[in-house]
């Protein structure tokens, strides 16, 4: 089973397979921006598709409970988002 939740004290989003901390990516918030800057999945983790379900879910939430503007500075991020059209309205808030 795995999660994805925001820090908010560690300003990122945690993707929590079985428990424990399988990746995260990084933002800052300023004027109803989020800037995603740095995304990691652990070593052990890695080539399983869990990069793209925590962007994919954590860009979710900020659609659904907020009206921020995303700013990809993490090169991850903005590969996915432009290989993902329905969610380029993201960046154009």
């Amino acid at each position: 089973m795995s999660d994805v939740i925001q820090n908010q004290e560690l300003d990122r989003f945690e993707l929590v397979l079985d428990g424990q901390l399988a990746g995260y990516t990084a933002y800052q918030l300023a004027d109803r921006t989020i800037t995603f800057t740095h995304t990691e999945i652990l070593p052990n983790q890695r080539e399983h598709g869990l990069g793209s379900r925590l962007v994919r879910d954590a860009l979710d939430q900020v659609r659904e409970h907020t009206d921020y503007r995303v700013v990809a500075v993490c090169p991850f991020v903005a590969k996915w988002i432009s290989e993902h059209p329905d969610y380029q309205d993201l960046l154009g808030r």
